[in-house]
């Protein structure tokens, strides 16, 4: 058997066609790993950040961008396995902090989950960067709760089809932001109680209008910047302003008396630099409350475009152009 594999890798910094197939030695896993032979892997921001040079690799990972799979374990800790319930020949999908984009990848074992029953390998695979970093932000930085209400900035977004579907399972009213009439009538197609087209309407006047001057418990923000200020007027008391991203910029001013007056919270994270014991610590979280309702079908896959690995720059550039609608995958089957 061959000791290497095909890859995608970044050959510089720039524009998506940096993006170009490669040959690289195949990883070995180590303990607590396991080596996946990948059968599709998810596409996200942060692979696009990472080519551009805005996402540093944190050390000791990969090179290669990716941070999700799903596929078939070949080989690996076989005792770590077991104290997950897996073994060497089962399906999973798994987080990982880059190498994704490979025809092999090791995992954590700890990141790693049964591919749920009644899903493809391909639609696992869009599955751990989303559903983590909902989980982590939504669930247990913002707190929420059922009956309590989240607005989500940037709905249509892999991040935010996953919010959609996690917080309306949860019992919670859902509040998108989109920017097209299509994306929508998407979101409230997946649950989402009320659609702010924010090209032409102010979000927060129809926050107001919508939970009759209340205001939403939790906001996850995708964008920052000029964002923030308006997003402590949409907050009832006791909010929880949840910030993952920063895409329309890193400087906020913000009216701090409102913070004060109105008990209201102002955090965020970043997920990919965490240790494997908080990511696994999401992961038996996921396994326990959501794996159920995916198997279910409460929560279903939500993917917009596959690409062969030879595409993945189309798939980066149609990330980039916020076109899509759900999660953009990379199917390995398709090579060769």
């Amino acid at each position: 058997m061959t000791q290497t594999m095909r890859v995608v890798e970044i050959s510089a910094y720039g524009a998506p066609e940096v993006l170009r197939l490669a040959e690289r030695e195949r990883p070995v896993p180590g303990a607590g790993e396991c080596l996946i032979r990948v059968a599709a892997s998810g596409v996200n921001r942060p692979d696009v950040l990472q080519r551009t040079g805005n996402y540093p690799v944190p050390p000791g990972a990969s090179d290669i961008p990716g941070l999700e799979v799903a596929g078939v374990i070949e080989d690996g800790d076989a005792a770590a396995l077991a104290e997950v319930g897996l073994a060497v020949g089962d399906h999973v999908c798994a987080l990982v902090a880059g190498g994704g984009y490979a025809e092999y990848c090791v995992a954590p074992v700890g990141q790693c989950l049964p591919v749920p029953r009644g899903w493809s390998d391909l639609e696992a695979s869009g599955l751990p960067e989303t559903f983590f970093t909902v989980w982590s932000n939504v669930f247990d930085r913002g707190r929420l709760q059922a009956g309590e209400t989240l607005l989500v900035q940037g709905g249509s977004s892999g991040i935010g089809v996953t919010a959609i579907q996690m917080a309306k399972a949860m019992g919670a009213t859902v509040i998108v932001t989109v920017g097209s009439e299509d994306k929508a009538q998407a979101c409230l197609a997946l649950g989402a109680d009320h659609a702010i087209l924010y090209k032409t309407q102010d979000f927060v006047r129809e926050v107001a209008d919508f939970t009759a001057g209340r205001g939403v418990d939790v906001i996850l923000d995708m964008v920052a910047g000029p964002y923030v200020a308006r997003e402590l007027d949409c907050l009832a008391e006791d909010g929880r302003l949840v910030i993952i991203a920063v895409q329309g910029g890193v400087n906020a001013e913000i009216h701090a008396g409102k913070v004060l007056r109105r008990r209201l919270t102002i955090t965020g994270s970043t997920l990919r630099p965490r240790p494997v014991a908080f990511k696994a610590a999401i992961a038996r979280q996921l396994r326990e409350h959501i794996w159920p309702l995916l198997e279910s079908g409460r929560i279903r896959p939500v993917v917009y475009g596959v690409f062969a690995p030879a595409e993945a720059a189309q798939a980066h550039a149609l990330m980039e152009s916020n076109r899509h609608i759900g999660k953009l995958l990379i199917d390995w089957g398709r090579i060769g």
